[in-house]
């Protein structure tokens, strides 16, 4: 049965890290709701949950995505772009330590999973804010034995490669065209966000589902269009700190 890790809501994400979106008052109570439906969509789509204790001074722990990158073979640590998460990677180094070989990123590398897109044996990372160039070649060196190509991608007005590009279906991504360039991912299909929901592109596929935010109404409808089986959530008060679908879990489809 394949794996997902997730991490309970801290209360401290009223303190959350923000880089490309305004400060908004956040309903803990609203947002732990979403969180814990968001958690049952991923049991009812056939998931275990492995859930991570609480972390009540890492504002952003909910996050878990960002901690490390996971792959078939081996599970690499990052080393977060932002210094108040890298404590987060703590737990989630344990967590994984059961399923997969390790491996860790290392000062001055930093990386965010948020960053990390893999497409087959194509792995995609964004230079952002998070992630620098010797991120990206620690995670090319890590992944480069067990036959992955990563390849760097320049990334702008958002915080992550994932907020602008996400898989939805075999050999097909969703791309907004204005915070990546879409050739990057070629020969890949790509369709594109409705221009009025530019944050419409990240998208959690799992197996032949596709979970998207209800905020996107009109994106999830190209998809539906497309042919693709979609479940909405509602992640309105996560989105709020920044966070999007990929980055509530770490998935391990073994």
């Amino acid at each position: 049965m394949p794996i997902a890790i997730t991490r309970g809501l801290s209360p401290a994400i009223v303190r959350c890290e923000l880089t490309h979106i305004e400060r908004q008052p956040i309903d803990l109570a609203a947002a732990r709701a979403q969180h814990e439906r968001y958690e049952r969509t991923l049991a009812e789509l056939g998931y275990e949950l492995v859930r991570l204790p609480v972390e009540p001074e890492l504002p952003d722990s909910v996050f878990v995505e960002d901690a490390a990158v996971v792959v078939d073979e081996l599970a690499v640590i990052t080393r977060p772009g932002a210094p108040s998460r890298r404590p987060e990677t703590v737990a989630v180094e344990a967590a994984l330590a059961a399923h997969r070989t390790l491996a860790r990123h290392n000062e001055p590398a930093t990386l965010d999973g948020g960053d990390v897109l893999r497409v087959g044996k194509r792995v995609f990372v964004g230079l952002t804010s998070r992630t620098n160039p010797e991120g990206i070649e620690q995670l090319r060196a890590a992944l480069a034995p067990c036959g992955y190509t990563v390849e760097g991608v320049a990334v702008s007005g958002c915080l992550h490669l994932k907020s602008a590009v996400t898989q939805v279906g075999a050999g097909t991504v969703l791309v907004n065209p204005d915070w990546v360039d879409p050739s990057a991912f070629a020969p890949l299909l790509v369709m594109t966000v409705d221009p009025a929901e530019p944050a419409a592109a990240n998208t959690l596929l799992l197996e032949k589902t596709l979970v998207v935010a209800d905020a996107y109404p009109c994106t999830a409808v190209r998809l539906e269009g497309a042919g693709l089986t979609t479940v909405r959530l509602d992640m309105s008060e996560l989105a709020k700190a920044e966070g999007a679908l990929t980055c509530c879990s770490l998935l391990l489809n073994d």
